[in-house]
Order: C-alpha cells, then structure tokens, then sequence
C-alpha cells in the first residue's frame, strides 16, 4: 500500500473528496514528522510507536574497495508495534 491507497480509502470510506481525503493524509504525516523533529515520541494507541533514537559514529568498509570508513553519528526512527496491531495481523489464516 503506499499514500495514494490511503488518500483513496480515506475517500470511500469517509466521503470526503479526494483533495481533503489527501489534505487529511498529508497532515496526519506531517504532524507525525513534527513531532519527531521536535524530539517527542509518537504513541498511537492499538498500532504502536515511533521513536527517535540515536545512533552513534562506529566503523564500517567500503564494500567495492573494503577500506575502512567512518559512518557518522545520526539519527533514526524506530517503529515498534503494538501487541494489539500484531494479534491482529497474526490471527488470521495465511494460508
């Protein structure tokens, strides 16, 4: 699924037209990147949580010359599911 699926579903299933269905997605991510610019987890409740972490500098190798390089300190978003999002994707049948 990417965006445009959730603009459309937004769409059928609220009945909002497509541009506020997509005004209304692009928000709900923009609040998300806020938040985690501005250093605040995002918790939703029955899906899980992103959290930014923090990774520091470490070694690491160039894989086509195998020299040994520096990877920078940096930061990460980390997404860990709800135990309620992971019943639900693991209680129906796969096969």
């Amino acid at each position: 699924m990417v965006k445009e699926d959730l603009v459309e579903r937004v769409y059928k299933r609220l009945g909002f037209s497509k541009k506020e269905a997509a005004n209304i997605v692009n928000e709900f991510f923009n609040l998300i990147k806020d938040a985690l610019k501005n250093g605040e987890d995002v918790k939703i409740s029955g899906f899980g949580s992103f959290v930014v972490r923090f990774k520091r500098p470490r070694r690491g190798r160039n894989p086509q010359t195998g020299e040994e390089i520096t990877i920078g300190a940096r930061k990460v978003v980390v997404f860990k599911s709800s135990p309620l999002l992971k019943e639900a994707v693991n209680s129906e049948d796969i096969l």
